[in-house]
């Protein structure tokens, strides 16, 4: 006896993996990715020491992710070597945001579509640091290959919402990067109820000052802690007077 077969509407099985690949993503701890005066700032909850969120892939280009980690990483290593091979072929200014971002929506596009392949979970942002500010690009990817080409900042996650609405009321793009850091650690904190810890806290950035040609670089916890802590209050000194004549006590 043969099973019986059952008709599904290409309508319906696009809207069911369309879901799931929407229930994985919203699973996962936030990302911003925010333009700032000197490049661009990654910013990501992650408590991982190891598996990261935030890397590099090229000389000016940084990628972020969220959802599923093997996938991600996957996608992550596929982007290095695609820029490797391009740029050795031809030349290293060849490589650029726009040119990964095409080949990264590819990829998820034709996975997305094959009704035999689970839907990638991930959601991801390629970000470009330019010569000056006009020329930084930022590119948010979905997992059926959709490309969106982002202003001033990119925010993915199960908080992308709250995060972005946050980041709307207060952030801009001429921030030093102390500001810049603190501003977007503090839309963490407002959409979560509680601030962005320095342990949870992976931050790099795409640094156009960089006189090296790699613009890539992970911020150290120290430099993070210096912008997410407030420093303490300055102790206030008060003059007392006694019978021997006039001091000063620190209180």
């Amino acid at each position: 006896m043969t099973a019986p077969m059952f008709y599904v509407s290409p309508e319906q099985q696009i809207k069911d993996r369309a879901d799931f690949a929407r229930a994985g993503i919203a699973r996962g701890r936030s990302v911003v990715v925010a333009r700032y005066r000197d490049g661009v700032l990654f910013l990501a909850e992650n408590r991982s020491q190891s598996l990261r969120k935030v890397a590099e892939i090229y000389d000016r280009i940084g990628f972020a992710a969220v959802g599923r980690y093997s996938e991600f990483e996957n996608l992550r290593i596929a982007g290095i070597r695609h820029a490797d091979i391009r740029g050795y072929a031809y030349d290293r200014r060849d490589v650029g945001g726009r040119m990964l971002a095409n080949a990264y929506a590819q990829v998820l596009g034709t996975i997305f579509s094959t009704v035999t392949e689970k839907p990638y979970e991930v959601e991801l942002v390629v970000a470009e640091v330019g010569l000056d500010p006009a020329g930084d690009q930022l590119f948010r990817l979905s997992f059926d290959g959709s490309i969106t080409d982002e202003r001033d900042f990119s925010v993915m996650g199960g908080s992308a919402e709250a995060i972005a609405a946050a980041l709307r009321e207060t952030y801009a793009t001429d921030l030093a990067l102390p500001r810049a850091l603190a501003q977007v650690a503090a839309a963490f904190g407002a959409a979560h109820g509680e601030p962005l810890g320095v342990e949870a806290a992976e931050a790099a950035v795409l640094d156009r000052t960089r006189h090296q040609a790699r613009k890539f670089r992970r911020l150290a916890a120290a430099e993070v802690a210096a912008a997410l802590e407030p420093p303490p209050a300055p102790k206030r000194r008060s003059r007392s007077r006694s019978r021997g004549g006039v001091g000063e006590t620190a209180v």
